[in-house]
């Protein structure tokens, strides 16, 4: 308490003091003792009265001790288990978990790692994917408060995500990998990479990139071939030895015909191969008949142009040709046009819009010529000034023609666009709402226009490429902003009617990887429904065992996930109850478990990420060696730490109570003594 409080509480002493002296020492003609009760009183309600307003407070210090926290992170990915380390993987555990000594000297937490982190203290080891290097990152954030120690139980063999080893460098507490496995080095051929495209166009011929790999000190003569059913489309002799360990493929393949082909690439195994498993790898082609082509016509240069064209040709069955307007050439090879900030050049591609019936994306901005505009469309006027506005987005979950979930407009920088009003002569759907300095107008930024078979969509606004970099700050890639552009595109470069039911699902999926379809019911008015229940029923064709699942809300999309499914090719069926709607189609989920493909545990990662931290690597049987490590380690010895806290002299409800307290019985005496 410091010397000023203190101070200040002497004199609300004396002040109190006075007061009670002041009103009793001569006013009160009755006894004495009643006059002292009474001063007394008096006294004890003012002096609390003024310590209440004073607060007197004192720090209250309380030393203790903290433990190191020791972090026990279980790989519990399926490569565990096909490597035969589940049981010693659980030996470990249970060993932490029943060593008295080291339960006293540390806070222990039990972590799972495969695709993501999560605090458990079982494991099952069968997750299909691992990510070591983000769990490591998760940790470290989590205890980078706290004197900490990683015991890393894991194979070492990570199937995405960055390099741990690398991570590592960045982690500033100790890593001890438990390694589940052994340092004994098999012969073995593997398939490392295969790079194919996911779709090709008919009577073409698509690249095939193979990356085969052998471990061994043996000179071997094998096979590489891909076959599609019985047929052979390609197959090529290599020798593999000691000083030659990698082989490249580099082969085109004829696609034939219209629809998705199942291939697989396999190298011939050796006879003293152990695990074969990642010998064959299957993979498959779509092949289409046709490329949809998109127009983009602009008179002037903008990053706008080149955004547009970058997202678009992210699908490779698309195709984007910046054009100026007054060489555009034939209109009719394109099934949509991206017209951008259009002048009184634009008078020809206008009139051949018209007469093809295309569909187009009008962008307007700070340099549109609106009195053209007005003049030469019929779906809307403007009556604009020269001078621009900064206008966000914000999406109407309403649009009734695709989801927009996927794309978080919310952060998105403002678009420059026209200042004045826009009147809408014809229907229209607002896909995005503009947001003026944080206010939302009823004024559309992004508009859709249906009439007979034509369809037409408004961006008023220039500047788009902001939100193409602000989608790779939020995710370190393009792929929501350029799904959101791939699904305009889509909407118009068709002119098919809308559909009630609309179903989005892949041709085919690779094992390991998530099998999601989604679907969409809109009611009569075409206003999105969330009211029905929307159901799949999946049959095998091969085996022909059909299960129905029911389909999960997820914000404007009903989704269910088939990850769970075997490999193999399915028709489905989704319909809604009570309504005679359904859609159909087939899909395929190739054969593949990444997590089969290793053969041993990856020493040499282990301990370079031990290296790193100043940790070191142990094997699953070095229980005792690991515990006497732990426990002789003086980084992890206990910490003392004090905690100081103010708090008050006496707290302010017990002074209310006391003030109320003196008041009431100094009335009360008064009132009894006839004073009042």
């Amino acid at each position: 308490m410091s010397t000023e409080t203190l101070l200040y509480i002497v004199l609300a002493f004396i002040a109190a003091l006075a007061v009670a002296i002041f009103f009793y020492s001569v006013s009160v003609k009755q006894g004495k003792r009643l006059r002292w009760l009474l001063s007394f009183l008096r006294f004890v309600s003012v002096f609390s009265l003024l310590l209440l307003l004073i607060n007197p407070k004192f720090k209250q210090q309380r030393v203790f001790e903290e433990k190191a926290a020791l972090v026990v992170a279980v790989d519990n990915s399926s490569s565990v288990v096909n490597l035969e380390q589940g049981q010693n993987a659980q030996a470990m555990i249970e060993f932490i978990k029943n060593n008295e000594a080291l339960s006293e000297r540390f806070d222990i937490d039990y972590f799972a790692f495969g695709e993501s982190l999560q605090e458990q203290d079982t494991f099952g080891f069968n997750e299909s994917q691992t990510n070591i290097a983000k769990a490591l990152s998760s940790l470290s954030e989590v205890y980078k408060d706290k004197n900490a120690g990683y015991l890393l139980i894991t194979d070492g063999n990570q199937t995405f995500g960055s390099d741990y080893e690398f991570t590592t460098r960045t982690i500033k507490d100790p890593i001890f990998p438990v390694i589940l496995g052994d340092s004994t080095v098999y012969a073995d051929l593997k398939i490392q990479r295969l790079n194919v495209n996911r779709y090709a166009y008919l009577n073409n011929k698509f690249p095939v990139e193979a990356i085969v790999v052998y471990e061994g000190q043996e000179t071997v003569n094998t096979r590489f071939a891909i076959t599609s059913g019985n047929s052979t489309l390609y197959s090529e002799a290599v020798r593999f030895s000691a000083e030659n360990r990698s082989k490249t493929f580099n082969f085109t393949l004829p696609a034939n015909s219209v629809g998705v082909k199942l291939l697989k690439a396999q190298i011939q195994p050796i006879p003293s191969e152990k695990n074969k498993v990642n010998n064959t790898k299957d993979f498959a082609i779509e092949v289409i008949d046709q490329k949809t082509k998109v127009a983009i016509i602009s008179d002037i240069l903008h990053p706008d142009l080149g955004v547009f064209k970058k997202a678009i040709e992210t699908n490779q069955q698309r195709e984007a040709d910046i054009l100026k307007p007054l060489n555009v050439g034939d209109l009719d090879a394109y099934q949509m046009i991206i017209l951008y900030q259009p002048t009184t050049r634009f008078n020809k591609v206008f009139e051949d819009i018209n007469t093809l019936g295309k569909n187009y994306l009008l962008v307007t901005g700070p340099k549109t010529d609106w009195r053209f505009l007005n003049r030469i469309q019929p779906n809307f006027t403007g009556d604009v000034i020269g001078q621009s506005d900064d206008v966000q987005p914000i999406v109407n979950k309403n649009y009734p023609s695709f989801a927009l979930d996927e794309v978080d407009f919310q952060d998105f920088p403002p678009l420059q666009a026209s200042f004045g009003e826009v009147n809408f002569l014809k229907a229209y759907e607002t896909m995005l709402f503009n947001s003026i300095s944080g206010v939302q107008t009823n004024d559309p930024l992004l508009a859709t226009i249906e009439e007979n078979d034509q369809r037409t969509a408004i961006l008023f606004g220039e500047g788009i490429w902001r939100w193409r970099a602000q989608s790779y700050l939020n995710d370190t890639n393009f792929e929501e902003f350029d799904n959101f552009i791939g699904k305009l595109v889509q909407y118009l470069a068709t002119g098919k009617k809308r559909d009630r039911l609309s179903v989005s699902y892949d041709s085919f999926y690779y094992g390991g990887t998530s099998v999601k379809v989604s679907a969409q019911y809109f009611d009569k008015n075409y206003v999105f429904d969330d009211r029905v229940s929307i159901s799949i029923t999946v049959k095998n064709q091969e085996n022909q065992q059909s299960s129905t699942f029911p389909m999960i809300l997820k914000s404007r999309n009903y989704v269910v996930d088939l990850s769970t499914l075997p490999a193999g090719t399915y028709d489905f069926t989704i319909s809604a109850e009570g309504k005679n709607i359904s859609r159909s189609g087939t899909f395929s989920i190739l054969e593949y478990d990444v997590e089969k493909q290793f053969l041993n545990a990856n020493v040499s990662k282990l301990r370079a990420a031990a290296n790193n931290t100043n940790g070191e690597a142990l094997f699953a049987d070095e229980q005792a060696s690991l515990a006497a490590l732990l426990l002789g380690d003086d980084r992890f010895i206990p910490i003392q730490k004090s905690e100081e806290n103010v708090v008050p002299l006496i707290d302010w409800k017990y002074l209310l109570a006391i003030i109320v307290l003196a008041l009431g019985m100094e009335w009360f005496i008064r009132k009894y003594n006839g004073l009042i």
